[in-house]
């Protein structure tokens, strides 16, 4: 089988399903033809079971998700952000640094968090139902062609695609960024974020909290019901020592942290870990190609920061993409391309710096 189409998103994560609903969803005025690459199915992980990570949806965020369509079915599955506490975790009486309540919030919800899955599941729901996006899952791209005139992808079956532009979302380790010889340059901390969901006796009344310790940030952040996302951050070796603990202990040092005032807590959904660091691609763009997500910067999980400056990648592209293309010119040439590299790598070096 073989094809052409205005673009080509590799990558059907979260990033990789907004690009494709910002450049051919329903909603867009003069959608383009999109085809969704991705070597896994996405099916998989979108009716998956909780499997305990959950990401922060910013507001503009969720304004984006409002204009893609996809916000009312995500609405019922988003605990809203009501209030922000920062405290000094590293004093016993934990003194409170900053405060944010509802008057200081009078546009709303600075975030509401989401669980991954769901993320998942409406963002596919939503691209698999829209005409002009078309799916090749379950299928590895075996090479990529970055042309002057068209960009092409062959897959493991054979499959040849062509398009005046690539959209590489296919994550931290990307093979299309690789195939376009664009190097990476960060370095890592010596941290590991401990990532997994509580479930507490009393509510959180919408409540998030981030404690500074010693070792790092502690944030507990609110789900729907009695629940929240944990995002703990030690040492990699004592990451390593907790996270292989058997689940009694684990809980006795997670009780320890956390402190009593929702209660008891309980994990549910497992325990991840994720070792901390920073690195941003040398290039946003090569020739037929732009990456967005973490195919472009890997930063720090705390609060979904990575997700929601991928998302403000896809928004950006999809910009300078749609207003090239309105104008009769090509959407994947340079010009479109440098502007989106100059508008983004900004933004992404400042947020790296204030990680």
């Amino acid at each position: 089988m073989s094809g052409k189409f205005d673009v080509i998103v590799v990558g059907a994560a979260l990033n990789g399903l907004a690009a494709a609903l910002a450049l051919g969803g329903p909603q867009v005025r003069r959608p383009l033809e999109v085809l969704v690459l991705d070597a896994k199915n996405p099916e998989g992980f979108a009716n998956s079971a909780f499997d305990g990570r959950a990401t922060a949806v910013s507001a503009s965020a969720r304004k984006m998700f409002e204009a893609l369509g996809v916000w009312e079915a995500l609405a019922p599955s988003a605990q809203a952000m009501s209030e922000i506490i920062v405290t000094d975790g590293s004093a016993e009486a934990r003194p409170v640094l900053l405060h944010f309540g509802e008057s200081e919030m009078p546009n709303g919800p600075s975030a509401h968090m989401v669980e991954n899955r769901h993320l998942h599941h409406c963002l596919l729901k939503s691209a698999k139902a829209a005409p002009h996006i078309t799916f090749a899952t379950g299928k590895a791209v075996t090479s990529y062609g970055f042309g002057p005139g068209l960009a092409h992808v062959q897959l493991a079956d054979g499959a040849d695609y062509r398009a005046n532009l690539i959209v590489a979302a296919d994550g931290r380790n990307s093979p299309a960024r690789e195939a376009a010889g664009i190097a990476m340059r960060g370095w890592d901390y010596d941290q590991m974020a401990i990532v997994a969901t509580v479930e507490h006796d009393l509510s959180h009344g919408g409540r998030a909290e981030e404690h500074f310790t010693q070792s790092g940030p502690f944030a507990i952040l609110p789900l729907p019901g009695n629940r929240s996302s944990l995002v703990w951050t030690e040492r990699k070796e004592d990451a390593r020592r907790i996270l292989s603990l058997p689940d009694e202990d684990f809980h006795r040092e997670l009780a320890y942290r956390f402190g009593d005032h929702l209660g008891g807590v309980r994990v549910i959904g497992g325990r991840h870990g994720y070792p901390l660091s920073v690195f941003i691609a040398e290039e946003f763009v090569g020739p037929r190609l732009a990456l967005v997500g973490d195919a472009a910067h890997v930063l720090h999980p705390l609060a979904g920061l990575g997700f929601n400056l991928g998302l403000r990648d896809v928004a950006a592209l999809a910009e300078c993409i749609h207003e090239a293309a309105a104008l009769g010119l090509d959407h994947g040439g340079d010009a479109v391309l440098q502007r989106y590299t100059v508008w983004r790598r900004f933004d992404t070096v400042l947020t790296a710096a204030a990680v």
